[in-house]
Formats: C-alpha cells, structure tokens, sequence
C-alpha cells in the first residue's frame, strides 16, 4: 500500500508538470503571437496580420515629428523598387506638405497616424473622433486624397476607438513585427529581429520620425534580407485586398 501511495504521488507530480509544462508552451505561443484581427459584434476591428498564401508583407511607417531620418527612408525605399505604407501625423503633414508630395511621387501609400499623437484610450469618443477627422482634412489637403486607414498614436484602441473609427469608415492597423526601433538599441539589433520575426502576411512597424535614429540603416540589411528569403513588400491595400482575413472576438 506504501509503494502504491508513493507511486501515486509520482504519477501526480508527474502529471502535474506535464500540465505546467502544457500551458506553459500554450502562454509562450499565445504571447508569440501579436493579436491579428479584434473586432466586435457591431463588425469593428483593427488589423495587425494578413493570412495570406503569398510571401508578401507590409513594410508600413509611423511618422510625427521631424524631415531627416525621413528623407533617407524615402531615397533607399525608391532606389531598392520597394513599397510602403507611411502612417503620417496630421500636424506633421500640414508642416511638411513638401515631403508628403514627394512620398505620392514615389508611389508610398499615405495614412493617417491621427492628428495630435495622442493616446485615443484617452480621450472621450467625440474627442478621438475629432482627432481622427482633422488628420484625415490634413492629409487630404497634403496629398489631395483622404486617408481611409488609421493607426492609432501608440496603438492605443478598444472597443469605443474601433466603433468611432469604423462610423468614419477609417480601417484601423496594428502591427505583428514591431522591433521598437525608437529605442535605438542598433540597428543590427533593429534589422535581425525584423529579418527573424517576419513571415508572410506579417505587418511590419518602424519608424520615420527623427526619434528612430538607426532605421535608415537597418532598412537595407532588412530589405536585402527578406528578398533574399524570396519575400516581397506590398502596400497595406495590397495586404488587405488579400480575403484571408484572421478574426479574433474583442470582448
């Protein structure tokens, strides 16, 4: 009877690691993989991946303040024949309407990034969309064509954000790669975990502002790179008019 307690206590000892080291791995994939669709009931949602057969991804860029680091991204994207995505602050675009037409020269894709950079969890509902409809006459009257995406200023959404944005008709876009490259930690560190971290489909966010002082040379170790891999970049409307669209209910 002694023998068989002590080997019932193994076996739940056993069991009850096996079961930790289950949803361990469960926590640890669920955490690897960035939310790629909420929406809710009323159909809202903010997109962060594509799933898509093809081995395409967005290379989008978020951009509020400052022309220098800019300007470099715009030169090495045109010379590489590379498409992107520029998500452009409202204020930055009335400020730098020069630059604005130079991305619709090269044929980038202009977004909005809202108006003032502020976190829209925030802000009341009529403030965010407020917000949202002066970037979009910003950026119409730099561009002469109204964004009809929106990437909220940090990402910052929930339900209330995703309904404002949806009545406005303005899609909302995340991000699955994000190599927080504002923190300058290299721009080897910047190009290696893009390069690791992207598949197909993947939404890949960095930044154009002057605060994210090593993209530009990160940008051609990650573009040569990706190539090689046998991927290509592709506009957000590109990405999106692929049908196969992941969903995930938003409480």
């Amino acid at each position: 009877m002694r023998l068989w307690v002590l080997n019932g206590k193994r076996i739940k000892k056993a069991l009850f690691i096996v079961v930790t080291a289950f949803f361990a791995a469960l926590i640890a994939f669920v955490q690897n993989q960035e939310t790629t669709v909420f929406s809710t009931a009323q159909g809202t949602r903010a997109l962060s991946k594509v799933k898509t057969d093809q081995k395409q991804m967005a290379l989008t860029f978020d951009i509020n303040w400052g022309e220098v680091q800019v300007e470099s991204i715009l030169d090495i994207l045109k010379e590489e024949g590379v498409k992107a995505t520029f998500f452009v602050s409202g204020e930055w675009a009335e400020r730098h309407k020069d630059i604005i037409e130079k991305m619709k020269k090269y044929g980038f894709e202009i977004e909005s990034h809202g108006f003032k950079h502020k976190h829209y969890t925030d802000l009341e509902s009529n403030d965010v969309r407020k917000d949202i409809l002066l970037a979009n006459e910003a950026i119409k009257k730099a561009s002469g064509e109204p964004p009809d995406m929106i990437r909220p200023p940090y990402g910052s959404i929930n339900k209330d954000v995703l309904k404002t944005a949806s009545r406005l008709n303005q899609k909302v876009i995340l991000w699955s790669v994000n190599p927080q490259d504002t923190e300058n930690p290299g721009y080897r560190s910047i190009a290696a975990y893009v390069i690791n971290h992207s598949k197909r489909g993947d939404i890949i966010r960095l930044h154009a502002s002057d605060s994210a002082k090593q993209t530009v040379k990160a940008l051609p170790l990650i573009i040569e790179n990706l190539q090689n891999e046998g991927y290509s970049f592709v506009t957000m409307s590109t990405l999106i008019s692929d049908t196969k669209v992941k969903t995930k209910i938003l409480d």
